[in-house]
């Protein structure tokens, strides 16, 4: 992992996922950085997003057609994501309660140094709404 040199704009883009309650894409977070620092640039926070990808600090989540959005890697915190295909809602779901892979299921001698899962679906929402379309149609 390299170091990430640190600047108020990167502490700042940290700051922000940090707090975020959801995964943000980069407008998202540059809106929320410029009220710190009104005159940060869209491109300096996809460059800082791009560093802090590539430290590791950070993860993208991407899908055909739909901004990058972003996740910080809090300390302890594993997990992988569920994405709901109609909304595009993106929710966090607890590495532990999944089975692990045994070794043996990999090719011989693969050395693993990250593991991303993604569950793709519907959500509630979207779901009660597909059946509330399907029983006034008919």
């Amino acid at each position: 992992m390299t170091m990430v040199r640190q600047t108020k704009q990167r502490a700042a883009v940290i700051e922000v996922l940090q707090s975020a309650r959801s995964h943000p894409d980069a407008a998202w977070i540059h809106a929320q950085v410029r009220g710190q620092l009104p005159s940060v640039s869209l491109g300096t926070v996809y460059r800082t997003l791009d560093a802090l990808v590539r430290d590791g600090v950070v993860v993208t989540l991407e899908r055909a057609g739909q901004a990058t959005r972003y996740d910080y890697k809090h300390e302890g915190d594993t997990h992988h994501h569920a994405v709901c295909r109609g909304c595009g809602a993106i929710f966090d779901v607890d590495a532990a309660v999944i089975p692990t892979l045994p070794a043996s299921a990999l090719p011989a001698g693969f050395q693993v140094t990250d593991v991303r899962l993604e569950f793709l679906g519907v959500c509630p929402a979207c779901h009660a709404q597909a059946d509330a379309t399907t029983s006034t149609a008919g």
